[in-house]
């Protein structure tokens, strides 16, 4: 393809992209609506559950992992922190995957650029993440003030305002990977099921409840370590939780880098794959 077509297919996409932004603004609205629809606390469970889920299994893992492993500063925090990325993923991914099935009466009577539905479900996660993270500064104050559970060791840096580097890496590798399984989901209806349990397996081998010093099998620790999800925790957890990004500095380089690579790489898989098969989905759904 000619540089003179691809930059007139760009020229296309766009328009087309902004002639309906504000359909995927809508979209985007109605999935989080209706996500707390007929919720008595609604929109206040995006506050709420993350916080339950994060005292339930500080409970759990806090004696094993937590008060005594000196690679942890406040195991709460330590896993409130890897909780809400990985939440966001597994929800936005799920939410992408059933998009087009969940939407197929309307894409089979209404022209809509179809990533419009999968882009909106992620977009409407990331709302809700972007209000969990309140609740995370809330917890955070708490422990840090009460200096309970290992509390009294948190910093606050200027590295603080480097927060949006993983939060938009996750949402790019989230979208790529929402893209792709969304097509499959058109075509394999068991790769809903399959996702299912792939996600409970990664919730365990990304360090959410237990700091990686805790895996001493070499093979494991390289399997964790090339899996995008465990940088971009590990650099979420630099900024908010150590402050200190630039402790390690040849390491947190080389995550930033290597977060950035996987992400749109990921991102341009999921582009490619659905504009291969997207004139075939309307007739499998």
């Amino acid at each position: 393809m000619s540089d003179n077509s691809t930059k007139t297919v760009l020229d296309h996409d766009v328009k087309i992209f902004q002639k309906y932004k504000d359909l995927l603004t809508e979209l985007t609205r109605k999935n989080v609506k209706l996500k707390y629809r007929n919720s008595w606390l609604g929109v206040f469970w995006s506050f709420l559950q993350p916080l339950l889920n994060m005292i339930v299994l500080s409970v759990v893992f806090g004696a094993l992992f937590g008060r005594t492993n000196k690679n942890v500063i406040c195991f709460p925090i330590f896993l409130f922190t890897g909780r809400l990325i990985f939440d966001f993923f597994s929800t936005a991914t799920r939410q992408a995957m059933i998009s087009f099935r969940r939407n197929a009466a309307i894409i089979k009577k209404v022209y809509v650029p179809k990533y419009m539905y999968p882009l909106s479900s992620i977009l409407s996660t990331f709302v809700t993440f972007a209000i969990s993270l309140l609740c995370y500064v809330c917890v955070w104050l708490f422990f840090r003030i009460t200096g309970f559970d290992g509390g009294s060791n948190l910093t606050i840096t200027w590295r603080i305002f480097l927060v949006f580097i993983p939060m938009l890496y996750v949402l790019v590798f989230s979208t790529g990977v929402g893209l792709i399984l969304a097509v499959l989901n058109v075509f394999f209806r068991d790769i809903e099921y399959i996702w299912d349990v792939l996600t409970k397996l990664l919730f365990y081998m990304v360090p959410v409840v237990y700091p990686l010093q805790r895996i001493t099998t070499k093979w494991i620790v390289f399997v964790i370590k090339i899996n995008p999800l465990y940088t971009m925790i590990e650099l979420f957890r630099q900024c908010v939780l150590y402050g200190d990004l630039v402790s390690a500095p040849v390491l947190s380089w080389k995550l930033l880098l290597y977060a950035a690579v996987t992400s749109i790489a990921t991102l341009a898989v999921g582009i490619w794959i659905f504009n291969k098969y997207s004139d075939k989905i309307v007739y499998h759904l």
